[in-house]
Formats: C-alpha cells, structure tokens, sequence
C-alpha cells in the first residue's frame, strides 16, 4: 500500500530540516550486473544506433528513443528498489591484447549509484521524470583542465566530475607514472595516490575492488531548459558557506548522484607489462586514455517514493533497500532486455562495434582535440556546467519505439536492428582538385616509426623479424574559393552570411575533425550564428557547424573535400530555420568565402630485414 506523502513528509519533518544542515546518503543498488550492453544512447544520439556500446541499467523500457514516460511502463528493472524505473549507462569497457590486437570485452564487477542529499539551504526534490543528464565527455582525449584532482564546485575552477580510482594491496610503485602530466599517460591525484585522471598503468588488485570509474552528476536542474535539453539543463551546486551547497535561483536542487563502476580488470594481469607508462584498457569510445570517462541518467522515478527517500532516509553504505517506510518493497531476480543492435560486442573481437578506431596518446587521431570539449567544466555559478558530449549521429526524424522487456538474458539480437548511420573511421579523404586560381603549396615531412594502425600489430615486441615502418607524408594545401552555386536553400536564406562571415560551402568531416582549433565549444543549443561569434571571439577564421548541434573552429581544413550542399541539411538545434551541417558533413563558413585544404597522403615504406648477415 503507497504511503501518503504528504503525511511521511509531516511526520519526518525534523528528519527534513536536519538533513539540510549536513549531508544525508544511500547507496542505490541493484540486483544484477546489467540490463544490457548495446551500442545505444536516446539522450545523445537519439532515434538510431548509438555511436559506441554501453553498459545499462534500471528499467526494462530502455530504448533508441525512450522517454521517462516510457521507462514507468516498464515490466521490471535492475534497481533493488522498486519504483525506480530510470535508466543508468556508462561506457563498456575492453582489453586489448598486446599479444593479438584483438579486443575482449570486460565483465562489470558490480556498480554501486550513490544518492547524496547535500548540506543546503535549499529543499532538495526528487528528478521530475524524463529528466535527462550527462556527465563527462565521450569525446575527451586530452588531461582535463584542473588535472588529475575531483573538482565538483565551479566558483572554485573548472569542474572535474570523472576519476579513476584504484584500490591496491600497495601503492609501491605508484598507481600512475611519476611526473605525469597527462599528455602520454594518466596523471595522479594530487591529494589522493589511490586516484586520478585517465587509466593507471598497474592493476587494481584491492580485495574485491577492481578498477573503478568514477562520475559524479549536477544536482542543480534549470526547469527553464527542460527536461531534455541535456546541454544546458543542469548544473553543479556552488559553496554558500557553512558546508552548504546551493543552486541559482529559480532552479531545483535535486539528488546528487554518483556512480561507481568496477570493471573486473584483475583477471588480465600478467597479460599486459605494468609501470611502463601504458596500459591495455581501451573504452568502447575507442579511447585508450581514459579521460573520455562518462556516465548517462535519464529520470523514471515514482516520485513520491524518490521525495520519501529524500526527506526520511540516511542509510549510507548499508543501501537505499534499508531505508525505512518503502512504499513497494524490493526487487528481486533477474530483468534483462535483448541488445538493441544484432552485432557482437561481447567477447573477443578484432575491431570496436561501431568501427571507432583507437585514439589517444601514441595513436593520434583524437576524436576530440583542445581543452574546450564539452565536458562538467562551468567556471560561473549562475549558469550551466555544459557537461556533456555533443551528439555524434545525427537524430533520427522518425524515432525508433523503445525495446520491450524480455525475462531472459539476451545472447544476442531478436531481430536485426537499424542499420547504423555511423560512419566507419577512415583516414582522411583528398582535398579537392584545386580551381585554376587556387594558391597551392606543398611540403613533405617524414615521421619516424608512428603508430602504424588503430590496433598494435601481433607480435610488436621487436623480433628479429619485424618490418621497420617508416612514413613519408606529402601535404598539399589548397585554397578553395568561394562556391558558385548559391547556399544550401534552408528554412529561410540565413545561410549565406552570419555574423559578418560568409558561407563557403558543405564540406566533409572526419573522425580525427578537418577543424581543430576549438572542438565542440559549449554553446548550448546550436546555431551558426553562435559558432561564428565563438570563433570569431577565438580568434579564428573559419568556423562550422555539424550534426544539427556541433560547433569547430580554425584556419584550415586538414583532410576535407567539398561535398555537394545538400549533405549540410540538417537543421539547427537553436533554429529550425537554419541548416548546421549533417552527417559527416559541415556546414563552412569563413571571413572571406575561401578555406584552405590541407590534405595528408601517407606512403609507408616498409623495410623488412631478416638480419641475415647484415644490422639495422
């Protein structure tokens, strides 16, 4: 029988007003490993095929475009309460063999969601349902901006809501290299050796306590921004004295939610050579650094139960399921749904689901490149933290229904899915034929032994018989002029010129990004004229925007070809009525109509020396 909450709120009204002068817990736990892994997201790329696989948890109505409506229909969920139907995500995690190339999928040990109530003089309330958050930055492959340290209050510097934690039998040697600065492997925490940002580069071996990703969320929610407007909707809490954590004005202090995720890493010890300054783990993102460590919650709470959670419960670590007065009881056994993708991605593979090619450090090629890349960063108080990845697939216009429940574990696909809009990783394509007044030049580098592919060769451990790899590069920079053909016909003629710059063109994009010099700048909802003002304030010449709600800036398009206007068709996030690029494909613009193309043909001299009779 439901309690009435409004009597549990008056009867545990002292229990409410104490709990705002310090923080109140309890651990959310859940009754197995998972609900699915599948290469799905309905808050980032909603509609279609996720951009790379994630482990899922919570309710069985778990879809390509499931809403919190959606997710209270559900037929069970994994969380140990019942009447939490949200969904709870993050990103699988893989080995990769040092020995094969080949990539194994890591089972989840276990993973914990905590729900603090924070000192506040603000009254805390439970998620409104279909409240959609991100936290960290799938994108991410550079050091974050504060460093290896968490950093969770934004009037103090720029927010770090991800870290690793690795719990050991010792810390001699250390959890990460010494003197790291987070360029070519993880950095320590400065205050806390067991921690830090990116992967370590030794083997969590605590009892019990694999390697463990941390991700804290916002706990501040803008009604103003809506429920789904991920970008700009929540933000995290500022210091106003006393120990107390507030929210702007106008906005609702809502749980503080913190996942801790164990990927069972042990087993692979001994596989991999430790203290070396690398490691094997790579996120399904195609990540090897770690630092694109995020986490996904979309909001499917009775209410009533979450605010009696709230206002009567501080179970701490002994969980949520012992808190008093639950209105439906607990879960028990198993709820698990079937993959929403037909495609492997458990087990050994030889390539990521989604084609993503590894990234990071040695390998190059970073999906994201800068500090300015969308990630839990808000440096002001009164706005959003912004802490969140853009969307990598465009959405769909005709939104696939959400998967329904299945009561047995899913060993692979029911039925074919979609087929996946996302393109697989190819290298760089080739600049388009210069016109007969283009400016040409060229110039020729040669790099020594780079990484070879997006995998490390079998047998990379300098054999006798190992080719020696050399690349020669030829760069050829061309400067397109403007096009001839008049701009792409949007929902009215606001492409042509924005804000003093001028349209130069569809162009392509790629996944190492034609536009380097700011990725992904946290601008909120999209539109051309707020990219062209971002790079223009920047500094910079050229300007695009992608995928209906992505934003790049530079001087040069390095790898780029002209694509006909018609592939930049997708409207704006910001402004139905303007055109923001598409699917691999942005839309340019720049101060004069022209860009430079700079494309990067790589020959591969391979040497193979048997060493019969003679040296290297």
């Amino acid at each position: 029988m439901k309690f009435s909450t409004t009597a549990a709120a008056a009867a545990m009204a002292g229990v409410a007003v104490a709990a705002k002068d310090s923080r109140t817990f309890a651990v959310l736990r859940f009754t197995n490993k998972g609900l699915v892994t599948t290469r799905a997201d309905p808050i980032v790329n909603r509609g279609v095929p996720g951009t790379h696989v994630h482990n899922v948890l919570g309710g069985s109505n778990f879809g390509f475009s499931s809403t919190g409506e959606d997710l209270l229909k559900s037929n069970c969920s994994t969380a140990l309460v019942k009447g939490d139907f949200s969904n709870y995500w993050y990103p699988t995690l893989y080995f990769n063999d040092p020995k094969t190339g080949n990539l194994e999928y890591v089972d989840v040990y276990y993973t914990n969601v905590y729900y603090f109530f924070e000192a506040t003089n603000d009254d805390i309330k439970a998620f409104p349902v279909g409240l959609q958050m991100l936290s960290g930055n799938s994108m991410s492959r550079t050091v974050p901006a504060g460093g290896g340290g968490s950093q969770l209050d934004p009037s103090k510097g720029p927010v770090q809501p991800v870290q690793f934690t690795c719990p050991r039998k010792s810390y001699d040697p250390p959890s990460y290299p010494v003197g790291s600065d987070g360029t070519k492997s993880g950095l320590v925490d400065p205050q806390n050796k067991g921690a830090g940002a990116g992967f370590p580069d030794v083997t969590c071996d605590g009892l019990y306590s694999p390697l463990r990703l941390d991700i804290h969320f916002p706990s501040c929610y803008n009604p103003a921004a809506g429920l789904t407007n991920y970008k700009e909707n929540t933000a995290f809490p500022t210091d106003a004295g006393n120990g107390k954590q507030d929210c702007p004005a106008g906005w609702i202090h809502t749980p503080h939610i913190f996942f801790e995720v164990y990927y069972d890493t042990q087993p692979y010890q001994g596989r991999w050579t430790e203290n070396q300054g690398t490691q094997p783990f790579v996120f399904s993102t195609g990540d090897v650094t770690g630092y694109s460590g995020h986490a996904d919650f979309m909001a499917g709470w009775d209410e009533d139960l979450l605010q009696h959670i709230i206002d009567t419960c501080d179970a701490g670590d002994s969980g949520m399921d012992t808190c008093p007065g639950l209105f439906y009881g607990l879960n028990s056994g198993s709820c698990t749904i079937q993959p929403l993708v037909n495609e492997q991605v458990t087990g050994t593979l030889t390539k990521l689901p989604g084609n993503n090619p590894l990234s990071g450090f040695s390998y190059g090629a970073a999906a994201l490149v800068g500090s300015d890349s969308g990630s839990s960063s808000s440096s002001s108080p009164a706005t959003p933290t912004n802490n969140n990845q853009a969307a990598q697939v465009p959405p769909s216009s005709k939104p696939a229904a959400s998967s329904p429940a299945a009561s047995s574990p899913a060993a692979a696909a029911s039925s074919p899915a979609a087929a996946s809009s996302v393109p697989a990783a190819a290298s760089s394509a080739p600049a388009a034929k210069p016109t007969s007044n283009a400016a040409v030049s060229a110039s020729r580098t040669i790099e020594s032994n780079p990484p070879a592919t997006s995998a490390p060769a079998a047998g990379g451990d300098g054999q006798c018989s190992a080719a020696n790899l050399h690349t020669v590069t030829e760069t050829i920079t061309v400067t397109a002029g403007a096009p001839v053909s008049t701009p792409p016909a949007t929902k009215g003629d606001s492409a042509a010129a924005v804000g003093g710059y001028t349209y130069a063109g569809c162009y392509k994009d790629s996944s190492s990004r034609v536009l380097s010099g700011d990725v992904l700048p946290n601008l909120g909802p999209m539109t051309n004229d707020k990219c062209v003002a971002n790079c223009l304030q920047k500094g910079f010449s050229i300007a695009a925007t992608e995928y209906g709600g992505q934003c790049y800036c530079g001087n040069e398009l390095v790898g780029s070809a002209k694509l006909a206007d018609s592939q930049c068709s997708m409207a704006c996030e910001g402004d139905s009525k303007q055109l923001c690029g598409g699917s691999w494909a942005i839309s340019v613009y720049s101060k004069t109509g022209d860009v430079t193309l700079k494309a990067t043909n790589a020959r591969r001299a391979e040497h193979a020396h048997r060493h019969r009779g003679h040296r290297n």
